[in-house]
């Protein structure tokens, strides 16, 4: 039988049976991650000094050919309206993606009125987002307390004690409470919601994954941070990587801010495609070197990483 009268024959087959045919399966194309490159404005600043403009690392990502960027609520200059048009333009006319609004707040309170008060900001940074056009927000879990001092938590290597008379699952009931009553207001907006690995109950994956399954909402995703699981970090990523929604690479050129991990951006990456992750890596450079080299470095790294 000729080549040409085989595939005829086998896609009338295919009609007939509703089993797709031979052609079909030749001409369907085979989905490939598409990974995109994004960098984090905390890259060109860590709490330090001056706050380094958002105009200034959407310029940056796109002399770099980079596709987007994650926003640090904090280092915004303000939340009126016209600033947040005026970044959102800006962005556009550079071609690059506003691709997550990463915030900071914490659900683990047994204070109701302090709960309330977390919530109420998560649900103004959501209205936020979705008048820049951003389609992410980032959410921590939120921590005891119980160590004030971030510098302290982190020579503790992030670990502290539960809050005295309360137990890990009522972290865990407190954190589940803020999220759903957040979940209304994402939906709304179209603003995916996604818990990073920051300290606290997301400290592990078994964690992120509790709060996450138990919650149990589309608009709730995870953000994969390869810098925040400071022991064995592979194992727990490849966790994670499933409900991945978005993910921050950390570097640390110069030697980091509060430690430093040799990560293997090559495995990380190979991660990241055995489940076919389609979104975002932005690079949170939190290095002591220069941020303009330093983030140049990452973006080579992971640009080699990835292929």
């Amino acid at each position: 039988m000729e080549r040409r009268d085989f595939l005829q024959s086998s896609l009338l087959t295919g009609l007939a049976t509703g089993m797709p045919s031979i052609q079909d399966k030749i001409l369907a194309p085979k989905l490939q991650p598409k990974i995109k490159l994004s960098v984090s404005s905390y890259s060109y600043w860590h709490f330090k000094g001056d706050k380094f403009p958002i105009e200034k690392v959407i310029d940056d990502a796109a002399a770099l050919g980079l596709e987007g960027i994650d926003v640090l609520h904090r280092q915004m200059e303000s939340e009126d309206n016209a600033y947040l048009q005026k970044i959102k333009k800006h962005a556009f006319l550079n071609g690059i993606a506003l691709t997550c609004l990463s915030i900071h707040q914490g659900f683990v309170t047994p204070d109701k009125e302090e709960l309330k008060k977390h919530v109420d900001h998560t649900i103004h940074c959501i209205e936020l987002a979705y008048k820049m056009g951003i389609p992410c927000l980032r959410l921590n879990t939120g921590r005891w307390n119980t160590i004030k001092s971030f510098d302290d938590l982190m020579k503790n290597r992030g670990v502290e004690p539960i809050l005295p008379g309360y137990t890990e699952d009522d972290g865990y009931k407190w954190c589940v409470e803020g999220i759903q009553r957040c979940l209304a207001k994402a939906e709304e907006c179209g603003v995916l919601l996604a818990l990073e690995n920051h300290w606290g109950l997301g400290s592990t994956p078994e964690g992120m994954l509790r709060i996450h399954d138990t919650v149990n909402s589309p608009w709730l995703g995870l953000l994969m941070d390869t810098g925040n699981f400071l022991e064995d970090p592979y194992d727990k990523l490849e966790k994670i990587a499933p409900k991945a929604s978005f993910v921050q690479a950390k570097t640390y050129y110069g030697g980091g801010e509060w430690y430093s991990l040799e990560l293997d951006y090559k495995r990380i990456i190979n991660i990241l495609k055995k489940v076919n992750y389609q979104g975002y890596i932005s690079i949170e450079f939190e290095g002591k070197e220069n941020s303009y080299s330093g983030v140049r470095k990452s973006v080579e790294l992971l640009r080699k990483a990835l292929g």
